[in-house]
């Protein structure tokens, strides 16, 4: 080609890029014209051909294949490690039900042993002077407490060691009346709270059942008494001076057994409770067996060293199981501030909290309300209106109140406390130690150390024992805080201090 030819066939290509480039709209000629711009090239991207992906078989062709014999031998082996693999996990879950421990039966157990009994044994001392009314309004407080049960009175009319006055259906002008007591009952029962009447006779005299030559009337007019009262809806009665009535009318107590089992129902169970001031062991178990009562109290654990504490406890525990009843203070004997230093009121609190049976209250003894010139002193209501001096014994009552309310509630709620066996694992002069536990709840091991001046150290050992356990409730949260974890092979206890610690239950 020329050198003509090609200036030609560039001008050609130049003249179709400046067409292309001309308006799409006529300008008036004018290079300002704004419609004189030239139209630019668009540039059109278009995508590589791309190779077809493969998407499955079609139906037809699915069909075709399953038909195979490979496909169907494939299919009938993935169909047996299927159920070759289901039932082999369903023989494997066979074998863990089989072979896993099993869970001990709930034992049946009767309202007064859920939880401890406060015994009110002056109601105006305790509630005011509005009595019954008063101790009504107290109710929802005691709730709190966790309690099960209140043993009030007496509160019948009784002249002291004249039998002839003596009226047990007949309540006091300055306790109330019938209805009184009724509404009371009414509001107790709506807290799950039983209400107990003490029948003793002659409560305000030298012999709770007068002289010897009364005493066989007086057991008539006691049993009278005691059907008219469960008929009313008391859950129960308390007699003290059950060996005065065992060794003068030993019939008394399987006639009085028989008429409160009569107006027992399973969803209604009525208590007989007795008292006495026998201090062994032994004089305890023969009561209990003679007597036939649910629950007996004593002064058993008064004035008794860690030792001899371990020593009482497994002697009845061993004879008489679940039917035991646990008190330092009572209506007569005091309360519990008077027979123990202050600073061991919530040791000795914990100790009958956790013993196996119903612990028993006098009414203050979660305050450390203390005698003075009388066994019913005034019950301590603190207001928020307290001076300096009196802040101290405010902040006192209140950590002793708030000591009773927890181990009280842990007793109502953990098995191994409410229902579980007893284990003694140590006791010196000065310590004891036992195991709470039942089948595979936690197990709750209670320490302590009574001795007033020296530390004392255990060695605890035990099958069920595991090397530390967890601090539930401590008497000293400076020697010893709640969630601290403790050696159980070198326990330290502060002088006078008590402990609770928890574990897991480990097969």
């Amino acid at each position: 080609m020329s050198k003509d030819a090609e200036v030609d066939m560039k001008d050609v290509e130049l003249n179709d890029v400046d067409q292309e480039r001309q308006p799409m709209t006529a300008g008036n000629g004018d290079a300002n014209s704004a419609l004189a711009v030239k139209n630019g090239i668009v540039k059109v991207k278009i995508p590589d051909e791309k190779e077809s992906k493969f998407t499955g078989l079609s139906k037809e062709e699915l069909l075709q294949v399953a038909g195979t014999p490979a496909w169907v031998r494939a299919r009938w082996v993935l169909l047996i490690l299927f159920w070759l693999g289901w039932l082999g996990m369903l023989a494997g879950a066979v074998v863990i039900i089989v072979q896993a421990p099993r869970c001990k039966p709930l034992p049946e157990i009767n309202w007064w042993d859920s939880g401890p009994l406060y015994q009110i044994g002056d109601v105006d001392a305790f509630a005011g002077s509005s009595g019954l009314k008063g101790l009504e309004t107290k109710v929802g407080a005691l709730g709190q407490l966790k309690v099960k049960g209140l043993i009030v009175g007496p509160i019948h009319v009784s002249t002291a060691d004249q039998s002839e006055d003596l009226n047990l259906i007949e309540l006091t002008p300055s306790a109330g009346s019938l209805s009184d007591l009724e509404a009371l009952i009414k509001a107790a029962h709506k807290k799950s709270i039983a209400v107990v009447l003490d029948l003793t006779p002659n409560y305000k005299g030298s012999e709770p059942w007068f002289l010897k030559s009364s005493v066989t009337n007086v057991t008539e007019k006691v049993k009278i008494a005691t059907d008219y009262w469960l008929k009313k809806g008391i859950d129960g009665i308390l007699l003290y001076g059950v060996e005065r009535v065992s060794s003068v009318v030993p019939s008394f107590w399987p006639s009085i057994r028989e008429t409160v089992d009569n107006h027992t129902k399973d969803e209604e169970k009525k208590v007989l409770i007795g008292a006495t001031q026998a201090t062994s062991p032994d004089e305890v178990n023969k009561l209990l067996n003679q007597t036939g009562v649910d629950l007996l109290l004593s002064d058993v654990l008064r004035n008794k060293s860690g030792a001899e504490i371990g020593q009482v406890v497994q002697s009845l525990y061993s004879q008489n199981g679940r039917r035991l009843a646990w008190n330092l203070g009572h209506r007569v004997g005091g309360h519990l501030a008077n027979m123990v230093e202050s600073v061991t009121i919530k040791l000795y609190q914990l100790l009958l909290l956790t013993l196996p049976g119903t612990p028993i209250f006098n009414y203050g003894d979660e305050i450390g309300l203390k005698d003075k010139s009388t066994t019913n002193p005034v019950m301590i209501w603190d207001s928020s209106n307290t001076n300096e001096t009196e802040k101290s014994e405010v902040e006192q009552r209140n950590s002793l109140h708030m000591f009773f309310k927890a181990v009280s509630d842990l007793r109502g709620k953990e098995r191994s406390l409410l229902h579980g066996d007893y284990v003694p694992l140590y006791k010196s002069t000065s310590t004891l130690a036992y195991l709470r536990t039942w089948d595979q709840s936690e197990r709750y091991l209670v320490a302590f150390n009574f001795s007033p001046k020296d530390r004392a150290s255990l060695q605890l050992s035990h099958e069920m024992l595991p090397e530390e356990a967890k601090v539930e409730v401590s008497t000293n949260k400076e020697e010893m805080a709640p969630g601290q974890f403790v050696n159980l092979a070198q326990l330290e206890l502060a002088p006078q201090q008590a402990v609770m610690l928890k574990f897991p239950y480990i097969a």
